[in-house]
């Protein structure tokens, strides 16, 4: 480590948004349980359906581009305030047309729904604030997340003290959905004071057309990646929210909450794991299968490790977080905890077709995995309701990790790698 400079920033920008997410997790998770108790399952159910019609369009907001700018800032910093304007000026104009589509497809799926309708309209805010993310990539581009991570934590924090008044004061659900609008803005200020701070002005971003155009050339097949994934990821709440019950909705939104506890360790380790195995790719084929086998394994290891004891301890687990009146979450929380064993291997496989540049193959899995989701919630959801909504995740996640890297002949070795490390799971 010793003179390495540019390894220790690098560390050390790792270690604030390592920090910054265990933050974020551990007050995230206390504050959201609270809120859970307070407004019970059918209020909880109201503003989880809400948050998860933001989410699906909240790929178009971001349109793809948070790696494509860090790459072209690095690349070209003499362009920076061309870049970084346009890419404001894109994104703007995106989440107005998101949060446009959020409200309407709101009324269209609930016309009756005032508080549906409500709620997503002042929830739907987070993503016009959230275009002055653009600050952010600034940053990463420079290494220095850690000004990020300032912005946003005290914004977080801010808003978490307000959500505890909130239900000090017994306000209305409507009133949490406008604390985290809230949280967004005070993130856009924060990263607007600190981009000042550091001697950088707004005022000198410029907006290039022909920027924009190369840059959403770059980022459409990553705008249909982000909401083909998003789709993946909470249609099984909206089609619950749509077909059942906000009550139903509540419970089923409680044992998701616990089961995605546990996404930011595979993602940790893969992300720490992944240059190495580039690099083994370049030198020693071999060993580069070698070494992703050996990520599978421990991947599998760590997903039966949480499954397993989460499997038998369920109803103590929901009791202890949510109460008496979310005890019917711990059939859904079983089976959503053994979702996470082929999640856990999907972000491991994942590494792999980055590595090989297999960006499409990955869109055409995600996309199968939602697809298989849609399906199957629509035949489960009307019969089991949320214990549906959990096995229609189990099966679409293992579709979209395992299952499908069988119809794709390149991916059939890929396919036996994955099956070896679930009949055979290790640490080492």
């Amino acid at each position: 480590m010793e003179g390495r400079h540019e390894l220790q920033k690098v560390l050390t920008n790792t270690g604030w948004l390592f920090g910054d997410r265990l933050l974020r997790m551990g007050i995230g998770l206390f504050i959201g349980i609270w809120i859970a108790r307070y407004l019970g399952p059918s209020g909880y159910g109201l503003i989880s359906y809400a948050a998860s019609m933001c989410a699906v369009f909240s790929a178009i907001a971001v349109m793809g581009l948070d790696a494509i700018v860090v790459r072209e800032l690095v690349k070209e910093p003499e362009r920076e305030q061309e870049i970084l304007g346009t890419v404001l000026g894109i994104r703007v104009v995106a989440s107005f047309a998101a949060y446009f589509l959020t409200v309407v497809t709101t009324f269209i799926l609930r016309p009756d729904d005032r508080s549906s309708q409500l709620l997503v309209a002042v929830m739907g805010w987070a993503m016009i604030f959230g275009s002055f993310d653009v600050i952010d990539l600034y940053f990463q581009s420079k290494v220095q997340s850690k000004f990020a991570v300032y912005a946003k934590n005290t914004g977080f924090i801010i808003a978490s003290i307000v959500r505890v008044a909130l239900i000090a004061a017994k306000a209305p659900v409507v009133a949490f959905a406008a604390a985290n609008s809230l949280e967004y803005c005070l993130g856009a200020i924060g990263l607007w004071y600190l981009y000042r701070r550091n001697g950088e002005f707004i005022s000198r971003w410029r907006v290039r057309l022909e920027l924009a155009r190369k840059l959403l050339a770059d980022s459409w097949p990553l705008v249909l990646s982000g909401i083909v994934f998003m789709v993946y990821m909470r249609i099984d709440q909206i089609m619950l929210g749509q077909m059942s019950t906000n009550h139903e909705l509540g419970i089923y939104a409680s044992a998701v909450k616990i089961a995605e506890i546990w996404f930011f360790i595979p993602t940790a380790i893969v992300s720490s794991v992944f240059p190495n195995i580039v690099r083994a790719r370049q030198t020693d084929e071999k060993e580069f299968y070698n070494r992703l086998q050996k990520l599978y394994n421990l991947l599998a290891f760590l997903g039966y490790v949480i499954a397993i004891p989460v499997t038998f301890l369920a109803g103590v687990v929901v009791y202890l977080f949510y109460g008496e009146a979310y005890a019917a979450a711990a059939p859904m929380l079983v089976l959503l905890i053994w979702s996470d064993v082929f999640a856990n291997l999907a972000v491991a496989r994942n590494a792999f077709l980055m590595a090989m540049n297999w960006t499409r193959v990955l869109l055409v899995m995600t996309f199968l995995g939602a697809i298989s989701n849609i399906a199957l919630n629509f035949f489960l959801v009307p019969k089991y309701g949320g214990v549906g909504a959990a096995a229609a995740s189990l099966i679409s996640y293992w579709v979209a990790g395992h299952g499908a890297c069988y119809l794709y002949k390149p991916l059939r070795r890929t396919a036996n790698m994955l099956s070896r490390s679930l009949l055979y799971p290790r640490f080492w």
